[in-house]
């Protein structure tokens, strides 16, 4: 059993066992020792006591973990005994040396803002020493990167202001330079602002009007980075915040749907679970949402930390081991999921049909054919169902689960002989032709004929075990040159289904209930709408404008000719005539209507005044 010993290193609280502690009392007092007579000593010191805290806490899992011997023994390796290093002021002037011998590998740097040797913030300095450039290119660069993107630059050096930390210890100033953190190091560097400090008192009645300007340069540079910022600070918090909102609504909602989508797969409500009929790659859902979970939760996740890192300054890390973690489970989720993407995609990526041709056979072909359309509620009108978006699943006669597509539409042509005919094409998805060709020949489609009246379904139906595969049915309907028909819908048919080339221009939706005749064109021919005459005469005299209209609103007729322009409209409202010549201001107007007539002449040419009649 151990005595524990509660020791403050550097405004840092640690629990180190009884021999640890003596250890590490007796090596900072022959450091201590080492530095007696050596300028700044106060500050080596101060500085070495924040490496070896800041390697403590670097070893440490936790808190309340006790330091033992072993960890003090790893820490004053790296910090080096002070008899190894050459402290003497001649050899530390004549040999930097830093204790590492060419063979040894040189410590990573860190990138962060060189206030020393800055101008405006320290940015430029501090990638200097970073990619181990002159600060003077960096600076160039930055002009004439902000020159040519008319200013947008200086966003981004803003951005780097805030985000670089400052070097401000001396253990940060020999990161940034990629030193190694040891006593030598942190006493040459402490010598080297004791020099440069005496170096300007010795030299400062000999400083010249330049460096007087440099410095007052810098002072007015240090005011407007202070304002700039806590704008930028201001700016960063709102960011954070905002980080924060986005990161964690995102993963509560991603948690709810993945909580909901594994509840409802593994009760199986019955007719709900319509996973399974757009699946192909047997994969349960409650895997695919796990697995989106992770894929979309963990970037959102980071965007959260984010924004806490951003408004927490002491925040603590996750950790390596956890990032690696969910950086790792995170591509895991993408590629399982791209797995599961192209397995859907390969189920479907061949397309092909099956066809069947039959004759049709009505009561009497001279009678008018009726064609009607019935919605998929006639047939499985008391039967539950259970409907999505134009897919229904239901049952059907034999009590099996069907599903219910709607995707069915109709074609309407002449055929090549005096006998009607149907086609009908079924179309399927599959993994293969031959799949894909089974699927098509498993879509029931049905028809019936009462008398002269031929019943289309508007739906196709297949068992729920093929899936969905874009299942779909054209219908052509061929009826012999000169047979006369019509054709009704019921409530529930989307008429854009229908397709059928007539001489009025009409769409299915357009069309009612009017009698068509089949042509030798294969065009309908409309038997009883209402008779359009037109007269389009394109001479040069009238430009192709004479027209005669009679239709159900009645006669209009509208004639130019020779300057002249006459209009007649006859239909329930009255008779109303205007006619004038185009080259002058004469108008003639008669009116005939229930208020009586009413007749207007306006001649210039022969009277000075209007002619009015009304009677």
């Amino acid at each position: 059993m151990n005595k524990t010993i509660n020791i403050n290193l550097a405004n840092m609280l640690f629990h180190m066992d009884e021999d640890a502690y003596n250890k590490m009392q007796r090596y900072l007092e022959s450091v201590k020792r080492s530095f007696a007579n050596t300028p700044g000593s106060d500050e080596i010191l101060a500085d070495i006591e924040a490496r070896i805290a800041e390697l403590f806490h670097e070893k440490l899992d936790n808190e309340r973990q006790v330091i033992t011997q072993k960890q003090v023994d790893e820490v004053i390796a790296i910090m080096g005994q002070p008899e190894d290093y050459m402290v003497d002021e001649d050899i530390f002037e004549d040999e930097p040396n830093t204790g590492r011998t060419n063979s040894e590998p040189r410590k990573s740097k860190k990138l962060y803002r060189d206030t020393e040797q800055k101008y405006v913030a320290g940015v430029s300095s501090g990638l200097a020493h970073y990619f181990n450039i002159d600060p003077l290119w960096v600076r160039l660069i930055w002009v004439l990167l902000t020159i040519g993107s008319s200013g947008g630059f200086i966003l981004i050096y803003g951005l780097l202001w805030l985000l670089i930390p400052e070097a401000v210890t001396t253990s940060q100033k020999l990161d940034m330079r990629g030193e190694d953190i040891n006593i030598s190091n942190i006493e040459r560097k402490v010598k080297e602002g004791f020099d440069d400090v005496a170096q300007k008192i010795k030299s400062v009645d000999y400083e010249d009007v330049g460096n007087k300007v440099k410095s007052g340069g810098k002072s007015f540079f240090d005011t407007l980075g202070d304002i700039i910022m806590f704008f930028f600070k201001v700016f960063g918090k709102f960011i954070g915040v905002l980080l924060i909102i986005i990161g964690a609504s995102t993963i509560i909602g991603l948690f709810i749907g993945m909580i909901t989508v594994g509840i409802s797969d593994m009760v199986q409500i019955p007719g709900l679970n319509m996973y399974n009929l757009v699946d192909a790659s047997n994969m349960p859902i409650w895997l695919v949402s796990i697995l989106g979970f992770f894929a979309i939760g963990i970037p959102f996740f980071f965007l959260l930390y984010l924004g806490l890192k951003i408004l927490v300054n002491n925040l603590k890390s996750i950790g390596n081991i956890a990032k690696f973690s969910l950086l790792g489970l995170w591509l895991i989720s993408i590629i399982m999921l791209i797995v599961f993407g192209i397995k859907q995609a390969a189920a479907r990526a061949y397309s092909d049909t099956a066809q069947v041709t039959e004759d049709l056979y009505f009561r009497d072909v001279k009678d008018t054919l009726e064609i009607r359309v019935v919605a998929y509620d006639t047939r499985f009108r008391n039967k539950r169902k259970v409907e999505l978006d134009g897919l229904t699943i239901t049952r059907n006669e034999a009590g099996e689960e069907v599903m219910v597509l709607d995707d069915v539409s109709f074609y309407i042509e002449r055929s090549r002989d005096s006998i009607a005919k149907i086609e009908i094409v079924k179309e399927s998805d599959g993994s293969s032709f031959e799949k894909a060709e089974e699927l098509a020949e498993k879509i029931n489609y049905e028809y019936t004929i009462e008398g002269n009246t031929l019943l289309l379904e508007d739906f196709l139906t297949t068992s729920r075990e093929n899936k969905i595969m874009n299942q779909e049915v054209r219908v052509n309907l061929f009826i012999p040159a000169g047979a006369v028909l019509k054709y009704s819908k019921d409530s529930g048919f989307n008429c854009w289904r229908f397709h059928a080339k007539n001489d009025r221009d009409l769409d299915g939706c357009e069309v009612k209930d009017e009698v068509w005749k089949m042509g030798a064109d294969g065009e309908l021919k409309c038997q009883d709408c209402p008779e359009i005459i037109e007269e389009d005469d394109n001479d040069d005299d009238n430009n192709g404008r004479n027209k005669i209209r009679i239709d159900e609103n009645g006669i209009d007729i509208d004639i130019h000719e020779d300057g002249e322009s006459i209009k007649m409209k006859i239909g329930k409202d009255g008779v109303h005539i205007n006619s004038n010549e185009e080259d002058t201001d004469g108008q003639n107007r008669i009116n005939i209507d229930e208020n009586g007539i009413d007749i207007d002449i306006d001649d210039n040419r022969s009277e000075p005044n209007d002619t009015n009649y009304k009677t």
